[in-house]
């Protein structure tokens, strides 16, 4: 839907992470402006089969891409800047940011080839200007340096997005949240709050991340052999404290997987990271070194199959082989969708003999999140007109939504909604004002939306039932069978142990040949169609299963 011009109106359309964790991507639009906040990923889910990685449907930005005047980030977590490289193919407009932000974006662009980009590095207190919004950064706190609140002054009010953030009153990188210039700007009255609701669910206040680093010394005093740790490769902060933690103890710290070192070398060439020197040594370098002087930081947080520790718990990592005694430490909570995969991988450590700390109560994890004491404040700070929970699934905005309505916003000002819907303002009202196009589109390998919905529904029966090939060749004259029919199984049954079965289904196939020949049927596709119902129908009444049948026809 290319967008008419909505003057006076100031539009605000999230085309992902509304009702959802991940793939962050918010447009605000006045008239013939446009900007965008974040451009975020998503990981696929176990049903997504063959799929790497999930972005916004961005078809309304490629539509209108003479309007867009600039992307500005939060912060640097890949849920909010890795589907840039994806937008800035089509719509190559300035990317605003923290310099780790950006140098993190930058590592991406690169990797993905992307040639012309314009990066500008922002600091918290600064403002920009971009078409008829003005757009400042607040500080914020979150597991990554320099994540930021974000304000738009608009021609009909100012609108807040708090970002990802808690309110932690010792940072491991002594950088407080700005809370007094969210309480500034409620002062000076907020049209629009939108605000993290991850954390909604849970009450009381987040615990700040200078706790971890107790705990890490805990576990690290104990352990007596070689210890792992995996952890989100983004969370600068957790991995700098494990780097500290592991030079107290006078262990070496080894980086695996390919996007821990991206992060950790950025991390530390931008100065976000102080590693004392000598400390990290090459994974070539391990033998040197008594398995109790050695630390491992990987990624596998979330149980990814290919991702360093998954790959360490079955066995098929080239330089690391889980031994007992090995301490195996999770520094991080399962995305929704991932407990399965993460309770796989831990369930494998353990067989292994692993001592593995994953439990919430050891502490050697804390949520970047605000809690429901911490969501409270921040209404009170700022006081908005108008709320839209953002930044969670949907009993998460309903949750922070409620307790909108208990700090004093009328139950009829909370909006909430789905990805792609439009939500309008105006100097006196708001409204939803209909959807534009969204959704989400698969990356598999180099393809970028060429898998789709049908495609994965394909790959799910291939999955849970098999497929049986069916050969047949005709003679094109008399409309005949001259051969066949062949019958290939692949994941439906061992042809060998299930003779009596094939033969009858080519009995079964042999008679809707000679049905079609009966009725002088001729067409490819009618034949084919006849076919896979005949078989299909059979082997659902005999195995109670329906797997994909492809007929295969030549003619002679």
């Amino acid at each position: 839907m290319r967008s008419s011009k909505p003057k006076g109106k100031l539009l605000v359309i999230p085309l992902g992470g509304l009702g959802e964790i991940g793939k962050n991507m918010t447009v605000f639009q006045y008239g013939d402006d446009i900007v965008i906040l974040d451009a975020g990923l998503s990981f696929p889910e176990d049903d997504m089969l063959g799929i790497d990685l999930v972005i916004p449907d961005m078809s309304y930005l490629f539509e209108n891409r003479d309007k867009v005047r600039g992307v500005v980030l939060t912060h640097g977590h890949e849920d909010h800047i890795g589907a840039l490289s994806y937008l800035l193919r089509e719509v190559n407009v300035p990317v605003y940011g923290s310099r780790l932000a950006l140098g993190l974006v930058e590592g991406r662009l690169k990797e993905n080839r992307v040639g012309k980009y314009n990066l500008v590095p922002t600091n918290p207190g600064d403002e920009l200007t971009l078409g008829v919004f003005k757009i400042g950064f607040i500080q914020g706190s979150h597991s990554i340096p320099d994540a930021c609140g974000i304000y738009f002054k608009t021609p009909v009010g100012t609108v807040v997005h708090t970002g990802d953030f808690k309110i932690d009153q010792t940072p491991v990188d002594n950088k407080l949240i700005d809370i007094h210039k969210f309480a500034e700007l409620g002062n000076q009255g907020v049209m629009l709050l939108m605000s993290d609701s991850t954390n909604a669910e849970r009450p009381g206040y987040t615990a700040s991340e200078r706790t971890v680093t107790a705990a890490l010394d805990v576990q690290f005093r104990a352990a007596k052999n070689r210890i792992i740790m995996a952890s989100f490769a983004s969370n600068v902060l957790r991995v700098g404290q494990a780097i500290q933690t592991a030079a107290k103890y006078g262990r070496k710290v080894v980086v695996m997987g390919r996007s821990m070192v991206n992060v950790v070398g950025i991390s530390t060439e931008m100065g976000y990271l102080d590693i004392p020197e000598g400390v990290l040594i090459e994974p070539e370098e391990m033998k040197n070194y008594r398995d109790d002087q050695l630390l491992i930081l990987t990624t596998g947080s979330q149980g990814e199959p290919m991702a360093g520790l998954s790959r360490m718990a079955s066995g098929t990592h080239r330089s690391v082989a889980i031994v007992p005694g090995d301490t195996v430490i999770f520094s991080a909570t399962p995305i929704p969708g991932n407990e399965k995969s993460v309770s796989r991988t831990i369930d494998s450590l353990l067989r292994l003999g692993a001592h593995v700390v994953y439990e919430r109560s050891s502490g050697v994890h804390v949520s970047g999140h605000a809690s429901r004491e911490e969501l409270k404040l921040m209404l009170n700070l700022v006081r908005p007109k108008y709320f839209i929970p953002v930044h969670g699934e949907y009993r998460m905005l309903r949750q922070h939504g409620a307790l909108a309505e208990e700090m004093g916003v009328p139950s009829e000002n909370v909006f909430y909604g789905e990805n792609g819907h439009v939500f309008e303002f105006t100097r006196k009202a708001a409204r939803m004002a209909g959807k534009v196009k969204a959704g989400r589109v698969f990356i598999d390998g180099l393809g970028v939306g060429d898998v789709g919905n049908i495609v994965i529904r394909d790959r799910q029966q291939l999955a849970n039932e098999g497929v049986i090939i069916v050969v047949v060749t005709l003679d094109k004259q008399r409309n005949a069978l001259l051969s066949g029919p062949d019958l290939v199984s692949r994941g439906f049954v061992y042809v060998r142990d299930a003779g009596g079965l094939m033969n009858e289904a080519q009995q079964k196939v042999r008679q809707a040949l000679d049905r079609c020949s009966e009725r002088n049927l001729s067409d490819w596709s009618s034949i084919k169609v006849q076919v896979k119902e005949t078989l299909g129908k059979f082997l659902m009444e005999k195995t109670g299963r329906r797997p994909m049948i492809l007929p295969i026809i030549m003619e002679v």
